[in-house]
């Protein structure tokens, strides 16, 4: 989510919002956002409910595990109509995308949604 931070201006410029989300408890949310003095809004996913529902959640952890409700970690670009309008991830989770690619492929998607 740092890297996230360097990026922010440049996917701004592409007319894209940026925003962080994670399962953490609000508490956590704002310290970690606070300490790291980040220009966009990290969401909270109670009870994983959207990752449930892009379809994202890990299945490798069963209900009562703590990592229960984990996403494949990616990068999505939802379009102003609620769609999603790319998706970027890697399998593993220590690998993120490189934000380079990410940049290069938004910039080249067409501007309606």
């Amino acid at each position: 989510m740092v890297q996230l931070e360097e990026w922010r201006l440049r996917f701004e410029g592409l007319g894209i919002n940026v925003a962080g989300m994670t399962y953490d408890s609000r508490k956590i949310l704002r310290g970690f956002h606070d300490e790291q003095k980040l220009g966009y809004p990290l969401l909270q996913d109670e009870n994983a409910m959207h990752v449930n529902a892009l379809g994202i959640r890990n299945e490798d952890y069963a209900k009562g595990h703590r990592a229960f409700g984990i996403p494949h970690p990616g990068i999505l670009l939802i379009g102003s109509d609620g769609k999603i309008r790319a998706k970027f991830a890697v399998p593993g989770y220590r690998t993120r995308p490189p934000f380079e690619d990410i940049y290069a492929a938004l910039k080249a998607l067409p501007e309606s949604g």
